[in-house]
C-alpha cells in the first residue's frame, strides 16, 4: 500500500452502533476492530466542541479509527455526543454545555463494558477534554488521554478529583495552542501528580497537518499499546 497518508484507510471491522443514555437518548456512534485479532486496549473518543463544528469525524478521531485498529491492536469507539451530526447521523438531544453530557460519557462506558470492549482509554479533544476530566472518573477508565485541553469548564476541582482517582492523565499540549499552552498546562496540571504533560512544538490546537496527527497517534499508542510503538509510516 505504500506510504500512510492523511487518506489512508486501513482495514477494520466497523459496525454502526447506538448508544442509550439514562435520560433516554440515543447516540449515533461506530466502533473499528482490528481484522483478525482482538482489541489489547479501547479508545472512547470524546470529540471537540459540536457548536464549533467538532463531532466523531474530527480529523485526529477519524483518523485514530482509521489506523490504530490495524497498526496497533485497538478497539476506537466514536459517538457524536447529544445534539451532535456527521455523516454517521445525528444523535438525539440538544448541545448541554458539558453538563448533560455526563449521561453521554456513561453511555459509552456502559457499551464497552457490556461487549467486553478492554482496558477502557478516554480520548478527549478539547471539548472532550473536559468531558473526560468532568465526568470520565469511572472505575473501568484505566487513564485518560487529553488532546488541546482548555481547562475552561474543567477546574481545579475536577482536577483534584482527578488526581485522588489516581489513574494516568496524559495531556498533548500544541505550542501554539489558542487556549492553553505548555508552560501555563503545566502549572495547572501540578494538581495532578500522575498527569504528564507533553508539549507539541509549532502544533496549534486542531492539529491540523499529518507530522502533527502522527505524533498525537504514537503518543497515544506510545501509553496504550506500547508494543505497536513507533507506528510505521509504510504498510505493505
Amino acid at each position: 500500500m505504500g506510504e500512510i497518508r492523511a487518506s489512508t484507510v486501513l482495514p477494520a471491522r466497523r459496525t454502526d452502533i447506538e448508544l442509550r443514555t439514562a435520560d433516554g437518548l440515543t447516540l449515533v456512534g461506530e466502533l473499528a476492530l482490528p481484522e483478525d485479532r482482538p482489541p489489547v486496549a479501547t479508545l472512547i473518543c470524546l470529540h471537540p466542541l459540536p457548536t464549533h463544528g467538532g463531532m466523531m469525524d474530527s480529523h485526529v478521531l477519524r483518523k485514530a479509527s482509521y489506523r490504530l485498529p490495524a497498526l496497533a491492536g485497538l478497539a476506537v469507539l466514536r459517538f457524536n455526543t447529544r445534539g451532535t451530526t456527521s455523516e454517521r447521523g445525528t444523535s438525539e438531544g440538544e448541545f448541554g454545555g458539558g453538563d448533560s453530557e455526563r449521561y453521554d460519557v456513561a453511555a459509552a462506558l456502559e457499551w464497552a463494558e457490556y461487549h467486553d470492549l478492554p482496558r477502557a482509554w478516554l480520548l478527549g479533544w478539547s471539548f472532550g477534554t473536559e468531558l473526560a476530566l468532568k465526568w470520565g472518573r469511572d472505575p473501568l477508565v484505566e487513564g485518560a488521554i487529553l488532546l488541546s485541553p482548555p481547562l475552561h469548564r474543567a477546574t481545579d476541582a475536577d482536577l483534584d478529583a482527578w488526581a485522588e482517582f489516581g489513574r494516568p492523565l496524559v495531556a498533548l499540549v500544541p505550542e501554539r495552542d489558542d487556549y492553553l499552552r505548555p508552560p501555563e498546562a503545566r502549572e495547572r496540571f501540578k494538581r495532578v501528580p500522575q498527569a504528564e504533560v507533553v508539549g507539541v512544538d509549532d502544533a496549534k490546537h486542531l492539529w491540523v497537518g499529518e507530522p502533527y496527527v502522527r505524533i498525537v497517534l504514537n503518543e497515544i499508542v506510545r501509553r496504550v499499546a506500547p508494543d505497536a510503538y513507533p507506528l510505521p509510516t509504510d504498510v505493505e
